[in-house]
C-alpha cells in the first residue's frame, strides 16, 4: 500500500513537469513568432525622391519653392546627389537648404529628408507650362531615380490702386527684456509712385519704430515708385514688465485711398530675475564669537515670469554657522518680495576682526549673491576683566608706595 502510494506520488509529480515544459514551450513559440513578425524587412538599399507639390501654378514673375523629399528605403545610411537635368531656358534654377544652394545630402537608414527646389524666371518668360527634372543617385552611382515638377505661369491682371504687404515671419518668440525685429516686404501697385505713411499699435508702454534693412535710423514713410518692392523692418520692444503672453500688432501701410495691413504677433515668455539685498543697503553686522548675530535680506523677483524653488546658500569661515529663516521659498510671483532672516554664529576659536560671509539666493532660472562683512568683537565681559586687572594694580601700586613712604 505505501509503495502504491510513493508511485502515484511520482506520477503526479511527472505530469506536473511535463505540464510545465509544455507551456514554457508554447510560450516560447508564441514570442519567437511574435520577434518574427517585427523582423526588418526593409532591402538593403533604397532610395525614392519626389516633389511635394508636383505641379503648380504661379504668376509671372514670381519665384517658386517646392520642397523634394528625399527617401532612404534601405538598411544603408546613403549620400545622394542632385542634378537638375532638365530645365527649360528664361528660368534660373538651384536646389537649396536654408539660405544656401547644395548638391547633395546625407540620408540615414530609413529616414526620409527635405530640400528645397527653387526655380526663378525671368523678366522675358512668358505664361506657359513649363517642366523640371531632378536626377538623383547614390555616392556609388549603383541607384538612380528622377522626378519631374510641372509649373504653369499665368499673366496676373494688374490691380490698379492695391498696396501689397507681406512678411515671412509674423510671429516671434522670445523674453520681454529682448528685441523683436520683423521684416516686410512693400510694393507698390497703385500705379504711381507715392508716398506711405507707416504705423503700428502695440500694448501700452511697448516702442515700435519702422527702420530701412541694415540701418539705425527710423522712419515713418516711404517712397516707392509704381511697381518698385522695398524691405523694411519693424522693431519691437516690451515693456520689461510685460507678463507672459501673445501680443498683437497690427502694422498699417497707406498712402490716400490705399491701405495694406498685416498682424504681428510676438509671444513672451517672460524673464527671470532676482534680486537680493538689505533695507538699508548695509551688508554688515557685529556679533562676538560663540554668539549669534542676525540681520534681514529682502528677495524680490524684478523678472516678469514665476520664480520656483528659491533656495540659499552660505560660503563662510571653518566652523561657522549660517541659518536662514525660512530655509526656502516655494514661488515668488513678479514683482513679489520676501523677506528672510539669517543668523551668523562665529566659531568658538574665532578672533577679533572682521570676516567675509557669501549668500547665494538660487531660483529655478536666476539667481544673485550678496557678501557681508562680519565683525567679530571681543566679549564685554573681557572689559570689565581688564578694568578690573587695572584697578588692581593700581591699587598694589598705592599700597607699595604708603608701604615704602613709612620706612
Amino acid at each position: 500500500m505505501r509503495t502504491n502510494g510513493v508511485m502515484r506520488g511520482a506520477l503526479a509529480a511527472l505530469c506536473f513537469i511535463l505540464i510545465l515544459c509544455l507551456g514554457t514551450s508554447s510560450v516560447s513559440l508564441g514570442l519567437a513568432k511574435e520577434e518574427e513578425g517585427k523582423e526588418d524587412r526593409r532591402p538593403q538599399r533604397g532610395i525614392s525622391v519626389a516633389f511635394e507639390y508636383p505641379e503648380v501654378t504661379s504668376g509671372t514673375g514670381d519665384s517658386v519653392t517646392v520642397d523634394l523629399i528625399v527617401k532612404n528605403r534601405g538598411k544603408q545610411d546613403e549620400n545622394v546627389y542632385f542634378t537638375i537635368s532638365s530645365a527649360p531656358p528664361g528660368w534660373k534654377t538651384r536646389i537649396k537648404t536654408y539660405s544656401f544652394s547644395i548638391t547633395s545630402v546625407h540620408v540615414p537608414g530609413g529616414e526620409n529628408k527635405s530640400v528645397q527646389f527653387s526655380a526663378e524666371p525671368q523678366k522675358e518668360t512668358k505664361p506657359g507650362a513649363y517642366e523640371f527634372k531632378v536626377d538623383a543617385r547614390t555616392e556609388d552611382g549603383k541607384l538612380t531615380v528622377s522626378h519631374t515638377l510641372k509649373i504653369t505661369l499665368k499673366e496676373e491682371a494688374k490691380e490698379k490702386g492695391e498696396i501689397e504687404l507681406t512678411t515671412s515671419y509674423p510671429v516671434l518668440r522670445g523674453p520681454s527684456d529682448a528685441k523683436f525685429e520683423f521684416s516686410l516686404d512693400l510694393r507698390n501697385k497703385t500705379d504711381k509712385e507715392d508716398t506711405f505713411n507707416l504705423t503700428a499699435r502695440g500694448p501700452k508702454d511697448w516702442q515700435i519704430n519702422f527702420k530701412p534693412p541694415y540701418e539705425d535710423k527710423y522712419i515713418s514713410s516711404l517712397r516707392l515708385k509704381d511697381g518698385e518692392s522695398k524691405s523694411l523692418n519693424v522693431e519691437v520692444t516690451p515693456d520689461r514688465f510685460s507678463k507672459a503672453g501673445d501680443y498683437v500688432i497690427p502694422v498699417v501701410i497707406s498712402a490716400g485711398d490705399s491701405r495694406a495691413e498685416a498682424a504681428l504677433k510676438v509671444i513672451v515668455t517672460g524673464t527671470y530675475k532676482l534680486e537680493a539685498g538689505t533695507a538699508t543697503g548695509l551688508l554688515s553686522l557685529e556679533t562676538q564669537k560663540g554668539r549669534t548675530g542676525n540681520i534681514s535680506i529682502y528677495v524680490k523677483n524684478t523678472g516678469s515670469a514665476p520664480i520656483h524653488t528659491i533656495e540659499f546658500l552660505s560660503v563662510k569661515p571653518e566652523n561657522w554657522k549660517v541659518e536662514f529663516s525660512p530655509e526656502k521659498i516655494d514661488s515668488l510671483e513678479p514683482g513679489s518680495l520676501k523677506q528672510i532672516e539669517v543668523s551668523v554664529l562665529p566659531a568658538q576659536e574665532a578672533l577679533v576682526g572682521d570676516y567675509a560671509v557669501g549668500l547665494n539666493i538660487r531660483g529655478e532660472k536666476s539667481s544673485d549673491d550678496l557678501e557681508f562683512r562680519v565683525t567679530v568683537k571681543a566679549s564685554a565681559a573681557w572689559g570689565w576683566i581688564g578694568i578690573g586687572i587695572i584697578i588692581l594694580v593700581i591699587v598694589g601700586l598705592f599700597g607699595l608706595f604708603v608701604s615704602l613712604g613709612r620706612r
